[in-house]
């Protein structure tokens, strides 16, 4: 598949309803492998609220892809502080909160044109590395991070607890 050509510009107003369905997908998507993801409107209206809450708080980057004029792909960047025992040089650091391309935009570089800019952002904030999670099972998103340059740093495990 060409890669087709986007333009990367930061989260507006007037793209709520896209990211809305963007997250909800998402949320959608994930919820057979982790088993715990909220998959109703109003759960993805919070889901946002709360992304773009980190988003703000933390002085990163919401960035969209656009396409024949409209928003197709996402990528928000959060700006975090490490423990102590991370290398001074290494603490502050940005991670991608979330992303997500259209499932018709896949495959077509938007993700990579999102990821180069979250990568200028983070470099001009200081940061010395960009972190990215991927939810066991989720195959394809792992190819794609690792094909960019992404490569495994730490295993989180879960346990399910029954209810008392």
């Amino acid at each position: 598949m060409q890669a087709a050509s986007f333009t990367i510009r930061p989260v507006e107003e007037a793209d709520r309803p896209v990211l809305l369905g963007h997250v909800l997908a998402l949320n959608r998507f994930e919820d057979p492998f982790a088993g715990d993801r909220a998959t109703g409107q109003g759960d993805a209206e919070a889901s946002l609220d709360h992304l773009l809450g980190r988003v703000a708080e933390s002085g990163g980057v919401a960035l969209v892809a656009e396409a024949e004029g409209r928003p197709v792909a996402h990528l928000f960047v959060v700006i975090e502080t490490a423990p102590p025992y991370i290398r001074a040089e290494f603490r502050r650091r940005a991670y991608v909160a979330d992303a997500f391309v259209q499932e018709a935009w896949r495959g077509q570089g938007a993700f990579r044109a999102l990821l180069a800019s979250a990568e200028i952002f983070a470099r001009t904030a200081g940061c010395r590395q960009m972190m990215i999670g991927v939810l066991a099972g989720n195959d394809r998103a792992e190819h794609v991070y690792r094909t960019a340059g992404f490569r495994p740093y730490a295993l989180e495990l879960v346990r399910e607890i029954a209810p008392a």
